[in-house]
């Protein structure tokens, strides 16, 4: 009975052992599936509005030393909300907060109707920090901070961010956490557009995902974004009549400054942050909607009255673009001749999925990518930028210390990846010089097709 009882224990464990192995070997051959744009399953209310103040996030204004606004949303029910704010101390019993009510606007989405608030906070102090909450149907948020911005000549560090457009909260939520590691001082945040991939009517839940990504960055930071294409749609689509609309989220998502050119209000605005004026122009209007021009006009006024050291530029689609089959002409005709003029430092840029810093500076081009969805780079690109990478999610850190820029391209896993200073030697101009120490190897995309089939990308 013994030996029989070893014999069929024996054969147990074999079966068990097979079995396991045809289980590991069914889900190896098993082809990888593509995930969804959103981790929303269909039918699900996972970002429905509430009494509960949601999607805040903090904006700056034209002088971000004196003041900030802040944009949320509620439920429907909520109308005209209060913000508190009041100089951040270390007792739980700050002092008596000053109010500020909140204008409301109606949104109607797949997740219901909504109200979102903005509250423009003016008359602060520089370079102090202050605590604020928003109110909702008879709650309020948490406490937040936020420093204003100190003067001119004391240090800056920002952080910029390309496209994060898909799988927010799978795989933005890593690059965004790696790059609030690296840059726990910075103040600002810039975004060059493309933050959701929008249509197939999920746009809400999108923004409920960036919000969700960004967990706490747009509360302790301020966040200047550019408009993308996918924040656009087409309206009368298929039809004569088509013609492409810029979303309903956009203007009320974002608190930004309301000194855009007329003809792109929403679209278009400026800012000075201590020795720093950013200037965000809509690539999508200038090439779609035929307002280049006039936006070069415009941008030339802003540019021409900055009393600042340093100038951004912050736009989605490239000057020079780094894709295959992609050639923004009116762009470079119009807006590139007055960015030349004024001299600008950086231009800042996204919407090819890539990373590429072109080699002949001044300014200085960048396009890089923060989310999931990879593209490839044209030989032009190749012959022409310097570094580039594919199948790369990246950040990038930028300290201003008086006359010294300093510029870093992190990977998601934090790894340097592109480094150089931008110097100012006064009446000489100012030099860009490299910094070749300790960069990652050239990234290549080496998938032959993503998981959908094609080509001509390495993921989405």
């Amino acid at each position: 009975m013994k030996y029989a009882g070893n014999v069929g224990m024996k054969w147990l464990l074999a079966v068990l052992l097979l079995g396991s192995c045809a289980t590991t070997l069914a889900q190896e051959a098993a082809p990888r599936q593509p995930e969804p744009n959103t981790r929303v399953p269909h039918g699900v209310l996972r970002y429905a509005p509430s009494g509960f103040p949601d999607r805040i996030v903090a904006s700056p204004v034209q002088d971000a030393g004196t003041g900030f606004a802040v944009a949320w949303r509620t439920d429907a029910k909520v109308d005209a909300p209060l913000l508190e704010i009041v100089v951040a101390g270390d007792s739980p019993d700050m002092g008596e907060p000053r109010r500020i009510t909140a204008t409301s606007a109606a949104l109607k989405t797949e997740n219901g109707s909504a109200h979102h608030h903005r509250a423009d906070v003016d008359g602060l102090q520089p370079d102090t920090l202050y605590a604020w909450r928003v109110q909702g149907d008879r709650t309020w948020s948490a406490w937040h901070h936020t420093r204003t911005a100190a003067k001119a000549s004391d240090p800056l560090t920002l952080i910029y961010f390309g496209d994060t457009q898909n799988k927010n909260v799978s795989l933005t939520t890593r690059v965004v956490r790696e790059a609030m590691r690296h840059a726990p001082d910075a103040r600002l945040a810039l975004y060059a557009g493309d933050l959701v991939s929008g249509g197939d009517g999920e746009d809400d839940n999108e923004w409920g995902e960036w919000f969700e990504a960004n967990e706490v960055l747009p509360t302790s930071l301020v966040v200047a974004p550019a408009p993308g294409n996918h924040e656009y749609f087409e309206e009368f689509e298929d039809t004569p009549q088509e013609r492409r609309v810029l979303g309903a989220h956009w203007p009320v998502t974002f608190a930004l400054p309301g000194n855009g050119l007329a003809k792109a209000k929403r679209t278009t605005y400026w800012f000075d942050y201590q020795d720093v004026r950013v200037v965000v122009i809509d690539g999508t209007s200038a090439l779609d909607l035929g307002t280049a021009k006039a936006q070069a006009a415009w941008l030339d006024q802003a540019l021409a009255s900055n009393p600042h050291r340093w100038s951004i530029v912050l736009t989605h689609q490239p000057f020079f673009s780094p894709r295959e089959g992609r050639d923004n002409v009116p762009l470079r005709k119009h807006l590139l001749p007055v960015i030349r003029k004024h001299k600008v430092d950086l231009v800042l840029q996204g919407h090819d999925h890539v990373y590429g810093r072109l080699k002949s500076p001044p300014p200085v081009f960048v396009v890089s990518v923060t989310g999931a969805k990879q593209y490839r780079l044209s030989d032009e690109a190749r012959r022409t930028m310097r570094p580039v990478a594919e199948d790369t999610q990246l950040f990038q850190v930028l300290r201003f210390d008086g006359p010294r820029l300093r510029y870093e391209a992190r990977t998601a896993t934090g790894r340097l990846y592109d480094a150089f200073d931008l110097v100012d030697g006064g009446e000489r101009g100012k030099q860009l010089v490299e910094r070749d120490e300790d960069r990652i190897d050239e990234r290549a995309c080496t998938r032959a097709e993503t998981l959908k089939g094609r080509a001509d990308r390495c993921w989405e």
